[in-house]
Order: C-alpha cells, then structure tokens, then sequence
C-alpha cells in the first residue's frame, strides 16, 4: 500500500453536480432552475422576510411594548459571590478592577450589589450601586460600601 492507491471510504463523497455544463451533464439548458420567473435569472435574490405577496409576519403581529433609552444597566453581583472571592483570594478590598481581574465583569458594565447570601468576611467594596439589603449586610460587619 503506498499514495497511489489510496482512495476515499466507499460511499463517503459524492459526484459533484456540474451545472451548466453541457446537455450531456444532465444539467444543461435550464441548469435545473425551471423554465422563465425571477428565480430562473442572475442577480436574483428574495427579500428578507417575503412571503410571496402574503402579508408578513413583521406586520402581521402588532407593535407592543417600550425601550426606555436612558435606562442604565447593572451587572448583578450577591453577596454569596463576594464571600466565595475573599475565601479563595483572600481579599479584604473589593474593586471594580478586582471583579474584571477575576473575568466576572468586563470593562463596560457597571457593577451593583445585590443581597442575596450570606456575607462573613469584613470587606470594603467600592461599585457603581448597592441594594439596600447588600449595605446594610456589608455595613452591620465593619465593612466599608462606597459608590463609585
């Protein structure tokens, strides 16, 4: 055995359908597009969302809702959380740079605390906002919650 007779597993390719390429392809004349019509010529391309002259989903289905565009949004960090990073990492000092340093936040998001769990360690923690729960947990241990 050698690179000469090495051939793909039997059945594993396929022949090729050669288009336009001659009566004696089995896919000349038309090259299997149908005879006249859009879809028959180049350039042809349908539109997103057409429906052969149906009317379309987008406006079948009515217009609900409100995007308030001065919404600002927090990524939510508990409390459970921040014990979990003092115990592994044993930190006391808690910063936005520390939470993007540990890959749990990236560099846009602005970061609030929320109270969810329980909190041990004495921290000072110093983000964009606090729930109320979450400041007076980190506060009744000594700790510090300043807002950026």
């Amino acid at each position: 055995m050698d690179l000469s007779n090495l051939k793909p597993a039997k059945g594993s390719t396929k022949k090729v359908k050669r288009i336009g390429r001659g009566q004696g392809s089995g896919h000349g004349g038309t090259s299997t597009r149908g005879h006249k019509g859009a879809k028959s010529r180049s350039g042809y391309s349908k539109k997103l969302g057409y429906e052969g002259g149906q009317m379309s989903l987008v406006r079948r289905v009515p217009k609900f809702g409100f995007k308030n565009f001065n919404r600002v949004e927090y990524k939510g960090i508990n409390l459970d959380f921040l014990q979990q990073l003092a115990e592994n990492k044993g930190i006391t000092v808690i910063t936005r740079e520390v939470l993007i340093d540990s890959g749990y936040v990236s560099k846009t998001e602005r970061i609030k605390i929320l109270g969810r769990g329980e909190l041990k360690a004495k921290l000072e923690v110093t983000v964009h906002a606090f729930s109320a729960t979450a400041r007076k947990a980190i506060e009744e241990l000594g700790g510090v919650a300043n807002t950026l």
